[in-house]
């Protein structure tokens, strides 16, 4: 807003990004938002959309592979969100809990002290199984 009211707007910039918006939809590419939002917000923030479509990428291979009808498809998926949905909503919980003790002074354990990625990848795989699993499970089992 301030490079608008400031008069000191970089149309050119602008008109790209309006014209990458409509090469992207006609060439069809699936998520021009995600495609946009992932050229401006760095790794770290972006690679869980990333991952996220990982795993939706292969729950849609298995529902091909065991040619999965419209409805169980569409049963699959909402699962999918709402898991999402849920872990999104507990890492905000989360994150205003580590606040409140921040604000607070409490002292926590140093786990992240000296990072290692191994256990994150394992983690990020569990995650990743339950978005993958839970889904086909209800589908398999008509819940």
């Amino acid at each position: 807003s301030q490079g608008i009211v400031g008069e000191q707007m970089t149309w050119a910039f602008i008109v790209i990004g309006m014209l990458m918006a409509v090469a992207f939809i006609l060439v069809q590419v699936r998520s021009p938002m995600l495609v946009s939002v992932g050229m401006y917000l760095p790794i770290e923030t972006s690679f869980a959309i990333f991952a996220g479509g990982l795993f939706k990428g292969l729950l849609e291979r298995a529902a091909e592979r065991e040619k999965w009808d419209k409805e169980p498809r569409e049963r699959a998926e909402n699962a999918g969100t709402l898991l999402a949905s849920g872990l999104i909503a507990g890492e905000a919980i989360i994150g205003i809990l580590f606040a409140a003790l921040a604000f607070a002074d409490v002292e926590l354990l140093q786990v992240s002290a000296n990072p290692s990625y191994l256990p994150s990848l394992v983690c990020l795989g569990l995650v990743g199984g339950v978005l993958a699993l839970v889904p086909r499970r209800l589908v398999r089992h008509g819940a």
